[in-house]
């Protein structure tokens, strides 16, 4: 049990270490780490939940799962009708049902983004705070940026994010943005995408969700991100890399991301859920995603 005396003390120590190693600040900012529960994005389990979403939500309560992290107005084919054809509040009684809280969702925003007709931008936030949500999150930017996006395309997103998280917090929400790895990409002398979104968004307002596989895809190292930009990264998508191929998704634990020190560094990055999530499983989807929560239950919290 931590006690205020032993709080005090693993402070203390952080500030002595600070002075002596950098990976002993992480490992006393790992012992005040506040995430302690488990969360899957439902994205992992699409065509399970396409199939019979009452029977896939009790499943994940049933492996352990605590928290689910929604997506909402996908195009194409993982379009479907509200929660996997419940409407918001219905959604939202499965979960109680199952012991399950939704801290927050992925939401398809991108004619806001692209045109800044808001209609749809409001209708989803709506949705979001109907299930409960803390956090509002863009999944992706729209296609054209994602391939060709200039600086100042990024500029523009960032002012777009800001008016969104403004929208967001008269709901009680909060913004934020997930990543991929196409957002890294040097467009001349170092500057990125991401880094514009993060120097141009309003800290108070915009959160970031990172997206660990992309991030280490891309050749950054999550724990730098932290200490060059701390408490700005609220949530993080925990899915592994293959340990020869870096384009394949493997269970958390199976590959090769140094989860045990990212999330040693977890204080300092300001998270404060954590989401399994896989695109693509190579095997029995419960299995998998069993495997990855028992990885997490047992090694990183």
């Amino acid at each position: 049990m931590t006690t205020r005396r032993s709080f005090l003390q693993k402070v203390s120590f952080a500030s002595a270490a600070a002075f002596l190693s950098p990976s002993l600040v992480i490992t006393a900012l790992a012992e005040s780490a506040k995430v302690s529960k488990i969360g899957i994005g439902l994205f992992t389990l699409r065509e399970q939940l396409t199939a019979d979403v009452k029977a896939t939500i009790e499943q994940v309560a049933k492996i352990g799962y605590s928290q689910v992290e929604t997506y909402y107005g996908y195009p194409g084919k993982y379009e479907v009708k509200g929660f996997w054809g419940l409407e918001a509040k219905d959604f939202n009684t499965l979960l109680k049902a199952n012991g399950l809280i939704s801290p927050g969702g992925h939401y398809n925003v991108n004619e806001f983004l692209s045109s800044g007709d808001d209609k749809v931008l409001k209708s989803h936030i709506e949705t979001a705070a109907t299930v409960g949500q803390k956090y509002f999150v863009i999944p992706a930017l729209p296609t054209d940026i994602r391939a060709n996006g200039t600086l100042d395309d990024y500029k523009r997103m960032a002012s777009k994010f800001n008016q969104a998280a403004e929208l967001c917090q008269k709901s009680g929400l909060k913004l934020a943005y997930h990543n991929h790895n196409f957002e890294f990409k040097d467009k001349g002398n170092g500057a990125t995408g991401y880094g514009i979104l993060l120097a141009e968004t309003d800290a108070k307002l915009v959160g970031f969700e990172l997206d660990i596989f992309w991030a280490v895809n891309a050749g950054l190292n999550p724990v730098d991100m932290f200490k060059k930009n701390p408490g700005r990264y609220k949530m993080f998508h925990v899915k592994d890399m293959d340990k020869t191929d870096k384009a394949v998704f493997v269970e958390v634990g199976s590959g090769r991301i140094d989860f045990k020190r990212i999330f040693a560094a977890s204080k300092l990055a300001g998270v404060d859920y954590i989401f399994t999530e896989q695109d693509i499983i190579m095997k029995a989807p419960y299995e998998s995603i069993t495997e990855s929560y028992n990885y997490i239950k047992k090694n990183l919290l």
